[in-house]
């Protein structure tokens, strides 16, 4: 019997579809021993259909320390306990995620994993830096984008970004000039010219969706937050490793306190 046979043996079905429930709603529809946390999930099986598109990709993370920026129910952070993480670190500014990913990864038997109730904005009081850092999912929900960037770069990001946003307008790359003189502004006009779409209101019946960058956007935004774009490995999905910001010189690109420490 296996681990996660052992867990889900523990915990009497009828039980945990009543915990499920009681958490929900959930938005990573994982199966958790044949119970399903969404399974009216608009996307179906999501993350793992997405996640299968692109782990081939992935670099081996055995005996690795991995941090996942807005773990959500833990999809991603139980992955990389799956593959041999020595060390893996979720965290989320919602509780109710953090339940939702604590009762997944036991229900699946990966109680080893770590969640913690950390801000991305406060990735500095963590005080480590890791080999692989996740951040799937989360920069549209920000409201100060560039500067989670810039944060994770400068305080947790050791070697590998895996990194995914949201994508709209185009799926072109305009190429561009290293400078302009004033008076150019066609440039501005072409719709593949990097573009971070700012929503006032709501998208997708979500108030927290804020920034959609376009391609280009999203690829100039991670060179100049210091990542070196290794591989575009599925459509919205970068593996990334850090390099030196351009303007590095010219002192930290984030200015940002860091407040107290991580619980």
């Amino acid at each position: 019997m296996s681990n996660a046979e052992a867990k889900l043996k523990a915990v009497p079905g009828s039980d945990l579809k009543e915990r499920i429930a009681l958490l929900g709603p959930w938005f990573h529809n994982i199966n958790l021993g044949g119970v399903w946390t969404a399974p009216d999930h608009f996307l179906g099986d999501y993350p793992s259909a997405k996640f299968r598109r692109f782990e081939r990709s992935l670099p081996d993370v055995a005996g690795k320390s991995v941090l996942d920026i807005g773990c959500n129910a833990g999809f991603y952070s139980i992955e990389m306990k799956r593959r041999g993480a020595d060390r893996v670190l979720g965290i989320d500014s919602d509780d109710r995620y953090l339940d939702q990913a604590r009762l997944a990864s036991e229900a699946l038997g990966y109680e080893g994993i770590e969640f913690a109730k950390v801000d991305v904005y406060d990735v500095a009081a963590l005080r480590e830096r890791f080999d692989l850092v996740i951040f799937m999912g989360v920069l549209y929900h920000l409201r100060h984008p560039l500067l989670a960037l810039d944060l994770i770069r400068e305080h947790v990001a050791g070697d590998t970004l895996l990194f995914q946003s949201m994508q709209r307008g185009s799926r072109q790359v305009l190429p561009l000039k290293p400078d302009y003189e004033f008076a150019e502004t066609e440039h501005f006009f072409e719709s593949s010219y990097p573009k971070l779409h700012f929503i006032e209101r709501e998208y997708c019946g979500d108030c927290t969706n804020w920034w959609v960058p376009n391609r280009a956007c999203t690829e100039a935004m991670l060179r100049s937050s210091g990542f070196r774009i290794q591989e575009r490995i599925e459509e919205e999905v970068y593996l990334c490793n850090v390099a030196e910001r351009r303007f590095a010189k010219h002192g930290p690109a984030a200015v940002y306190p860091a407040r107290g420490s991580a619980e």
